[in-house]
């Protein structure tokens, strides 16, 4: 018995099953060191509030009706109407319920989104989907139904004081043809923490308008929620834009909710899609969403309490690399985001997959840079040279997660 196209393509092994995986085992493996996985940070004070809010709820019976009842396939209606006085008061984009829908994870709504514009058409042509900014989030890479329907464009790396540099779009050479469906940038970008600047979004809004394509925006560490942000920028959205959001990074990733905002073609196509493959998205994480914008808790907790917890986290932590590593030996992006650091080692004699492997032996993982870029068509050094590195556990975790990376640096540099 053999499986289709289908599932012979999502059934093998990938970067992103392998990264989910290693986090699983890691989590039940006692002494490990967990730098490699995206699971947010259990904030105390986020932790506290979360608990007494679902005991109000509870107490109210908002909890058994969100538990008991369906929503519809655009998801909690009372959320979507929420939010979009929130967006159109705090920012003031032109938008209504009617721009907004949930899914089931951000996941969920890259797979629908990348495979409603690329992939193959009914003329028989085949579109691709941008990412003009590489490295990109590894988990875009295995989420098109047609293989090769992702192409990126290497960046421009600008190189700062202090051991930082920083990637840019390389306008002079991105190309954007007909074969392109959509670009897709995220911002804060994980795995680097880069945050494209207003210049260079403002750009790729215009080159997109001007193909008739949509901009996605992947905004699931953005503002105005949750806010690990570190840069002074402008959210930016307008009808062209599909701008995904999550409740994952306030804390809330068992609930597994993703928010599209977009022109209202779009919102119903993901209606749809919605109902065809899920029914309808969960109601637990869209409730407790819900509830926090009633009381004023969104943005409020996210700038006083999410933003600074990881600011400060990741101060610490460089601190704590610079202690190990030279800045000869290892540069970091610059932090301006999200909750990774990437690093680079220019000169490292052996690959960042062999670094990994090493690394986990010691019982320390992390996430060797390669996965990074889906779509490069050209070989690049480079994306052997970079690892992501996750700044949440606790310091002393960290600590001799980056101790141990030091000491295997020296054996690969060694020649050991």
């Amino acid at each position: 018995m053999s499986f289709s196209q289908f599932g012979e393509k999502f059934t093998r092994h990938s970067g992103i099953s392998r990264l989910m995986e290693d986090m699983g085992e890691g989590l039940r493996t006692p002494g490990a060191i967990m730098l490699g996985g995206g699971n947010p940070a259990q904030i105390p004070a986020m932790d506290d509030y979360f608990q007494q809010l679902l005991q109000q709820m509870h107490n109210d019976g908002k909890l058994a009706e969100a538990l008991c009842n369906y929503d519809g396939p655009r998801g909690k209606a009372t959320l979507l109407d929420a939010l979009a006085a929130l967006l159109r008061d705090h920012l003031g984009w032109d938008i209504s319920s009617q721009n907004i829908a949930l899914t089931n994870g951000s996941q969920s709504a890259f797979f629908y989104l990348f495979n409603l514009y690329a992939g193959r058409c009914a003329d028989g042509s085949k579109k691709r989907v941008l990412f003009p900014l590489a490295p990109e989030y590894l988990g875009y890479a295995d989420a098109g139904l047609d293989e090769s329907l992702f192409v990126s464009a290497r960046p421009n790396i600008e190189l700062l004081p202090e051991g930082q540099f920083k990637y840019h779009v390389d306008f002079e050479h991105l190309h954007i043809g007909e074969e392109t469906g959509l670009i897709c940038v995220s911002r804060p970008t994980n795995p680097t923490g880069n945050v494209i600047t207003d210049e260079e979004l403002l750009k790729l809004d215009v080159l997109a308008q001007q193909h008739n394509i949509p901009l996605l925006i992947d905004n699931a560490y953005g503002v105005p929620f949750p806010g690990i942000i570190f840069s002074d920028v402008r959210p930016l959205w307008n009808p062209n834009i599909i701008l995904c959001m999550s409740l994952s990074k306030l804390g809330l990733p068992g609930a597994r909710c993703g928010i599209i905002i977009a022109d209202e073609k779009v919102i119903n196509a993901i209606s749809n899609m919605n109902g065809i493959i899920s029914l309808a998205p969960g109601s637990i994480g869209p409730a407790i969403a819900c509830e926090m914008i009633k009381r004023g808790d969104l943005l409020r907790l996210s700038e006083d309490v999410i933003k600074p917890f990881y600011q400060q986290r990741v101060e610490q932590t460089i601190t704590v690399i610079r202690r190990y590593l030279s800045t000869d030996r290892c540069l970091i992006h610059k932090p301006e985001g999200a909750i990774f650091l990437w690093l680079w080692f220019p000169d490292l004699p052996i690959t960042t997959e062999m670094l990994y492997q090493r690394l986990k032996a010691r019982g320390v993982l992390m996430v060797p840079g390669h996965f990074f870029f889906p779509g490069l068509e050209h070989d690049w050094p480079h994306t052997h040279q970079c690892m992501r590195m996750n700044y949440v556990p606790e310091a002393e975790k960290i600590e001799r997660g980056i101790q141990i990376l030091a000491e295997e640096l020296d054996k690969a540099f060694s020649g050991e």
